[in-house]
């Protein structure tokens, strides 16, 4: 006996669908870069993850620059936020005398233990935001153009910012100098992650050294000078140095005026 074909089923029959919101797109796109990488996700490529058209997704998401950058906001709620609330804003019972001593690093004893303190810790809050970019390696590099918006974004700045009036930065110097320390961290986590997937960036880098070991003391004498302390430390010294850096230039470079 010939087996029947089954009628053809209803669409009415099939399982619903669920309902797509903002948050269950982001939530999608951040689960296929992690499994395809970020390269991967396009809004034709989310829409079929989701069982939709990429026009249903344009009602949520504009374009593929705003979905990297929504993924990028989603992941900053890793970022370790709680640096920032250790001690209350600097000048708070001192006056702003206390703050001036603070900036210029005058006096001793509880005063310069506060101003190594936040600048320790803003340093490790820069920190936990480039490791986040560094466990997504092709997120950092998006990351350099990409412009989240959202809480989670709002939330770092804002801790940065608390750290620099903490320590009794100028807020002129504090409204630019974070977005040039995020840009620093940033830019860190983008380098070592393009290097981390080049091929032959090891073997580069080991020519490097040499190159710089050897240098000639009559044709470049400070890289002879300085020899193999041009590339000594190892990557997360040098990187808690360059916050260091970039935070004191923030704390005592004043604004050129208008």
């Amino acid at each position: 006996m010939t087996p029947r074909t089954p009628a053809p089923r209803s669409r009415r029959e099939r399982p619903a669908k669920p309902a797509l919101t903002y948050e269950g797109i982001v939530a999608t796109a951040v689960r296929l870069m992690e499994s395809e990488g970020l390269q991967r996700v396009t809004m034709r490529r989310l829409a079929q993850e989701l069982d939709t058209g990429p026009a249903s997704l344009y009602v949520y998401v504009a374009n593929t620059a705003e979905l990297h950058a929504a993924i990028l906001e989603e992941l900053l709620g890793a970022v370790d936020l709680s640096p920032a609330a250790g001690k209350g804003a600097a000048g708070e019972g001192e006056g702003e005398s206390g703050s001036k001593r603070e900036r210029e690093g005058e006096g001793e004893g509880e005063g310069d233990k506060r101003e190594g303190d936040w600048r320790e810790r803003l340093a490790r809050l820069l920190g936990s935001y480039t490791h986040v970019l560094f466990a997504h390696p092709s997120l950092a590099h998006s990351a350099l153009i990409a412009r989240p918006s959202g809480p989670n974004y709002l939330a770092l700045v804002e801790a940065v910012l608390a750290l620099l009036h903490e320590g009794g930065v100028p807020d002129a110097q504090a409204a630019w100098g974070v977005d040039v320390l995020l840009q620093v961290a940033t830019a860190n986590a983008a380098e070592h992650s393009t290097r981390d997937r080049t091929a032959g960036a090891e073997a580069e880098h080991h020519a490097l050294v040499a190159a710089l070991r050897d240098a000639s003391p009559g044709t470049h004498p400070r890289i002879a000078a300085l020899g193999g302390d041009l590339t000594s430390g190892a990557p997360e010294q040098r990187l808690a140095w360059t916050f260091r850096m970039v935070i004191n230039g923030t704390a005592t470079t004043p604004r050129p005026a208008r």
